[in-house]
């Protein structure tokens, strides 16, 4: 036996069907698209969304909410987090940079401290913003909380 001579097992495939080869194969004529309109053209393409000519649902329902051009977004991370981090870090200043080093956050991404969980030790944030249970945490520990 050699690589030759396989075959799929009988029966297990189909031979594709051939369309626009005359009449006698009884694909022809038509070639499987019916009679006449759009959809039995080439290049056609219908419209996401299309219902036949019906007023589509998109421009039925009316436009709404709005979406402040100012928000300024920021990644929460949690006292919690900040713990784990200088404990696996060793380290008791935590930066942006060191975040992005340690892709907790990206390069593009704003940072700001949440107030859940405990901090065994004292900790020095540089962030840029920071919450006021997260702020009064770290301080009562001793920590130093930079905003940048």
């Amino acid at each position: 036996m050699d690589l030759s001579s396989l075959k799929p097992a009988a029966g297990s495939t189909k031979s594709r069907k051939r369309i626009g080869r005359g009449q006698g194969s009884g694909y022809g004529g038509t070639s499987t698209r019916g009679h006449k309109g759009a959809k039995s053209r080439s290049g056609y393409s219908r419209k996401v969304g299309f219902e036949g000519g019906q007023m589509p649902l998109y421009r039925l329902l009316p436009k709404f909410g709005f979406k402040n051009i100012n928000r300024v977004e920021y990644t929460g991370i949690n006292l919690d987090t900040l713990e784990q981090i200088a404990e696996k870090l060793n380290t008791r200043d935590i930066t942006l940079a060191l975040l992005q080093e340690n892709r907790i956050v990206s390069k593009n991404e704003k940072v700001k401290v949440l107030g859940r969980g405990e901090l065994s030790s004292a900790i020095n944030v540089t962030v840029n913003a920071v919450s006021e249970s997260a702020k009064s945490a770290i301080e009562a520990k001793g920590g130093v909380v930079t905003l940048i």
